[in-house]
């Protein structure tokens, strides 16, 4: 992985990104999360009065433990579930589909054993692309350079 830009959706402007801890757990845990995908940045953002997209260069350190899941598989799945449970991992970045709160709403049936894992695969299929990146760490967010945000 080179270099690479990626986008934040939020309602200000975002210079120096942090990792805030909340109670409210995620796809892929603690962190700040970014896409590739602009739509989808914005799409985040619009949940706002004021949407902003923030914009950064990303330039992966090879030393990082980074996990990257090309595809919704296994894995991704009891991933998601254990992240969504708080539990913790040691990446320091994870890229990957994001569980949408459609998607949840399955994987929340499958925990509740509502639904099988078969029927889960057959419910999971995207309308359109979906991705993210989360900066787990800060020395993941050291690979971050802001360039600048605007108003969609």
């Amino acid at each position: 992985m080179g270099k690479m830009t990626v986008y934040h959706g939020s309602y200000t402007t975002i210079k120096h990104p942090k990792i805030i801890k909340r109670k409210n757990t995620k796809d892929f845990g603690t962190g700040f999360y970014c896409t590739v995908i602009r739509e989808q940045a914005e799409r985040w953002a619009r949940r706002y009065n004021t949407p902003i997209v923030n914009i950064y260069t990303v330039r992966m350190n090879t030393n990082l433990n980074i996990l990257e899941f090309k595809q919704m598989t296994e894995e991704w799945l009891d991933f998601i579930i254990n992240c969504r449970h708080g539990v913790h991992h040691n990446y320091d970045i994870v890229i990957g589909a994001m569980a949408n709160d459609q998607i949840y709403n399955y994987i929340a049936d499958y925990i509740d054993g509502i639904i099988t894992r078969d029927q889960f695969w057959s419910l999971a299929k995207f309308k359109y692309p979906t991705h993210q990146i989360n900066f787990c760490t800060t020395a993941a967010l050291n690979c971050l350079e802001f360039l600048s945000s605007e108003e969609v």
